[in-house]
């Protein structure tokens, strides 16, 4: 792998550029975090690339409605247990929910951490059966959901135990969404804040997960199956 030198700058000049991007940063979100402040300090021109990923992923129009990217990233947030992410609060609240749909949400989230407690009681098959934990678990999500579309819930969902490293979680809400109608672009935007709120890891185990799920011909492919 080739290290690549960057060119030669003064303290005034990386001062400078630091302070710019910071106005930027705050400009962009309407906020500033601690760490856009120590990379603006010391390393403007990645703080720069980073605005740009960051205005890409979470502030353009993609596949969601601004409505359905909030539930999404609501879900997420509290799934990831992402405590600087209440900014997203008040762009709840301006991409139409109320603060029932806000709660609702919460317990979407709360919902999912059902599922690996109940996948762990089908050990004891002779008492337990598999197919009324996932009915059981159904009737959870859907008392959950309360007014939330269940389309962009089931995205939400499959985001949540994404971000949670459940496996189970992910392959059945995957199915149940592309069930309702969810389209491959939008459970891969829904996706790929996981990158931000977990990193990459989390989300290299996301598509890993979809793309055997689309290999096994159970949900339409991430990408293009060979």
């Amino acid at each position: 792998m080739t290290f690549i030198a960057r060119p030669t700058t003064s303290p005034e000049e990386r001062r400078a550029r630091g302070a710019e991007a910071l106005r930027t940063a705050e400009a962009t979100r309407g906020y500033l975090l601690p760490y856009h402040r120590m990379l603006c300090a010391h390393d403007a021109p990645l703080m720069e690339a980073y605005d740009r990923y960051y205005h890409e992923l979470t502030l353009l129009e993609r596949s969601f409605t601004y409505f359905e990217r909030e539930v999404v990233w609501l879900v997420l947030l509290v799934a990831a247990r992402e405590a600087y992410g209440d900014h997203h609060m008040p762009r709840a609240e301006e991409a139409g929910l109320t603060r029932a749909q806000i709660q609702d949400c919460m317990a979407v989230a709360g919902a999912a951490e059902a599922l690996p407690a109940m996948e762990f009681s089908k050990a004891w098959s002779r008492w337990v059966d598999a197919d009324e934990i996932g009915s059981r678990y159904g009737r959870i999500v859907e008392v959950a959901r309360g007014s939330l579309p269940a389309a962009v819930v089931e995205i939400a969902l499959i985001t949540a135990h994404a971000a949670r490293h459940s496996r189970a979680g992910m392959r059945l809400h995957l199915q149940r969404a592309f069930a309702m109608g969810a389209t491959a672009a939008k459970i891969a935007e829904g996706l790929s804040y996981v990158m931000l709120a977990c990193g990459g890891p989390a989300l290299v185990n996301a598509c890993n997960v979809w793309d055997e799920l689309a290999r096994e011909g159970s949900c339409p492919a991430p990408w293009h199956v060979d």
